[in-house]
């Protein structure tokens, strides 16, 4: 696992993660697709051509293209069911030596890795990754469940053995203006644009103008009200020193949830915990159940919280919270329960014990 890059990535950092990439050969030919909805993968690709690299790109959405103007591209505006044949005469005429893109479930993706995987080409996956907030992680050949990151202690405690203490400090800060501006750029204007690639086939779950009403409102409500009222039921819960559990929810739209778990969305999985809470838990043992702070609230998981404890007969034993501090939740809790969310290492980092019901590189 190579994490070496943040998202507000200065010229010394492209630097040295170029130089990973590219080590001695100036022979390579690498092909960008879906990247972070930033300038980065443009930042990379300027780099690599420096270092004597060809890049190339393929842009499937106005936003795409929004990243990466200035550069030269190509535009797929084909059909999905023709985006095979496509990927793989590109992948073949212009000698593609590697390929970058930016999570592996979306379609065009899976189909460009397994072209890839049959010619030999070496994959790049990438993502904001598991050191958060301020790393983008990058892995050859897959991540999470597909991740070549060791998968037994006795392999990682081995590899570490011979790495200096981790260092934890904060490399940048993040702004979260910045991040909004970039995203609901490429999201609307891919939108309005529709007409310039009727065909593309998005991987979100739902309309972008959707998502950022809903969570809109749940900032402005968080703002007003929520907000208080979670670190009043924080506070409220430490001050009675009873013991509780975690369990941070993931956005419906992960593909951490669609792709790497069992579960079909959020909801099964808050169903299998409060039933386990239920029947597992000691009487004098709460359950925090803590919403994504991203959440765009289509969905009001506070009524399917409530109405699955009502089921389970333990309404008066699991919090919903909207807002607080996670950081304080953690330091005072018994245990976190999660799907696969990088709350994990946070929690690991805290020697908290966790149970993962997904698959991640931690569990």
């Amino acid at each position: 696992m190579k994490s070496v890059i943040d998202k507000k990535a200065s010229v010394q950092d492209i630097n040295h993660l170029t130089g990973d990439i590219t080590g001695s050969c100036s022979t390579k030919r690498f092909l960008f697709l879906q990247g972070p909805i930033t300038p980065f993968f443009k930042q990379i690709a300027d780099r690599l051509e420096k270092a004597g690299c060809q890049c190339f790109r393929i842009n499937l959405c106005f936003g795409d293209w929004l990243s990466w103007r200035g550069r030269p591209s190509t535009e797929y505006r084909g059909r999905a069911r023709d985006w095979p044949n496509y990927i793989e005469a590109y992948l073949r005429e212009n000698k593609i030596t590697d390929l970058i893109l930016l999570g592996e479930q979306r379609y065009y993706h899976k189909v460009a890795i397994a072209l890839a995987r049959q010619l030999d080409i070496q994959v790049v996956t990438t993502d904001f990754g598991y050191l958060r907030p301020d790393w983008i992680t990058l892995e050859r050949n897959g991540m999470s469940a597909n991740s070549e990151f060791p998968k037994t202690a006795k392999d990682i405690f081995r590899v570490a053995e011979n790495l200096p203490p981790a260092d934890f400090s904060p490399k940048y800060t993040d702004s979260f203006i910045r991040q909004v501006f970039w995203d609901v750029q490429y999201h609307l204007l891919s939108s309005a644009f529709r007409l310039l690639y009727p065909a593309y086939r998005s991987h979100q779950i739902h309309h972008p103008v959707k998502v950022y009403l809903g969570t809109g409102m749940r900032l402005l409500l968080s703002r007003l009200y929520r907000e208080r009222k979670a670190q009043n039921t924080i506070s409220d819960l430490l001050i009675s020193a009873q013991p509780y559990i975690v369990f941070p929810l993931q956005m419906q739209n992960d593909f951490q949830i669609r792709a790497y778990s069992k579960y079909s969305g959020i909801e099964p999985a808050i169903d299998e915990v409060i039933r386990s809470f239920a029947i597992n838990a000691s009487s004098g043992m709460k359950l925090v159940v803590k919403i994504h702070p991203l959440d765009p609230g289509l969905i009001s998981w506070r009524r399917v919280c409530q109405k699955i404890a009502r089921r389970y007969s333990v309404a008066n034993r699991v919090l919903y919270i909207d807002g607080g501090c996670l950081d304080k939740l953690l330091d005072n809790c018994s245990g976190v329960v999660t799907i696969n969310s990088t709350v994990g290492i946070w929690a690991l980092r805290k020697l908290k014990p966790i149970c993962v019901l997904g698959e991640s590189i931690y569990s």
